[in-house]
């Protein structure tokens, strides 16, 4: 594969001229504030594993609408001592990749390890993609769509999917703040992909993260996705219009309440960008169209010239572990 894209210079200084519409702050503080009136109800039951490093909590906690959304807390093995020293853990929330569940507990070991308390969030309805089952159900339907998740409900931002994905990410972060064990004034958003745009749009959307590490991220600029690749998953979207036979006024419209350029320009915490310039899935200028518009003044994007989707792999993975302590040490 070769670059596709703006050259480099030019996706260091590209910004996308769609703006946020005029409602985008009402329409959020609604939506949050419509599921806040169900009782977040977290529960983390301890799960006996064959892990001898660290502790497992099978956690349920109540999201969009109320709804039951599954997760895995994974604490060091020696989190209790360190909680009864009055000395609660910094927590790293995680976000799946698109398709994806939150799989099996021994699947998401580096934060843990690295001494952090992890909360992995199952995306609902994902999960059968054949990488990570998930255990989430979405309990609303929709008009029809193309197969994906991607143009479920978006002709109405009321109605669209991600509406639903990311109140229950934001629930997350209250989620693990509720845990004895968490240090709620330590708590960090992450994900690659799908994960990663859905880490921009947390963000956006609570004001007080300690920092956020969007990996590759999706969900950003659709305008230009759409229109620039051809690959699956922003390929939903031209496909859905291509056989309706219409304009995209009002799906891009929909979108643009979920575009994480627009959550990236309200967002403050501390940040950690990754980008790959041969990534057809979610293209570098899309990337950089919402790394652009990040509004807080600590940001860093590292860029990986030759990659494709996989992006940095275990060399983000290894930048990330660098670069998070210093915004979860304890004060």
């Amino acid at each position: 594969m070769a670059l596709f894209d703006l050259p480099l210079d030019q996706l260091r200084a590209y910004r996308p001229e769609h703006p946020a519409p005029a409602d985008f702050d009402e329409f959020w503080l609604k939506t949050l504030a419509e599921s806040r009136e169900h009782d977040l109800a977290a529960r983390f039951e301890p799960v006996d594993t064959a892990l001898t490093n660290v502790r497992v909590f099978d956690v349920t906690y109540a999201g969009y609408g109320g709804h039951p959304v599954k997760g895995w807390l994974i604490l060091p093995a020696n989190a209790r001592a360190r909680a009864g020293a009055e000395e609660p853990l910094p927590a790293v929330v995680e976000y799946i990749g698109y398709g994806g569940g939150r799989g099996l507990p021994h699947m998401h070991l580096l934060w843990a390890t690295a001494g952090f308390a992890h909360f992995v969030m199952d995306t609902r309805g994902q999960g059968s993609g054949g990488w990570a089952q998930g255990d989430t159900p979405d309990p609303v339907g929709s008009a029809p769509a193309y197969p994906g998740f991607m143009t479920r409900g978006v002709e109405d931002p009321h109605d669209y999917y991600y509406r639903r994905v990311f109140t229950d990410a934001v629930r997350a972060v209250e989620a693990v703040r509720s845990h004895p064990l968490v240090d709620p004034a330590r708590v960090a958003v992450a994900g690659g992909s799908q994960g990663g745009g859905i880490s921009i749009a947390v963000s956006g959307l609570v004001p007080d993260l300690a920092a956020v590490l969007p990996d590759v991220p999706f969900l950003c600029d659709f305008p230009r996705a759409a229109t620039l690749t051809d690959h699956l998953p922003y390929k939903e979207i031209g496909s859905y219009l291509k056989s309706r036979r219409i304009g995209g006024d009002s799906v891009f419209r929909t979108l643009s309440y979920f575009d994480g350029v627009h959550f990236a320009a309200r967002a403050q915490a501390p940040a950690l960008f990754s980008v790959a310039l041969q990534d057809l899935t979610c293209p570098p200028s899309t990337v950089f169209g919402a790394f652009n518009a990040y509004a807080g003044e600590d940001k860093r994007i590292e860029v990986y010239e030759f990659n494709e989707h996989e992006g940095g792999g275990p060399y983000q993975q290894d930048a990330q572990l660098r670069w998070l302590p210093r915004y979860l040490t304890a004060p």
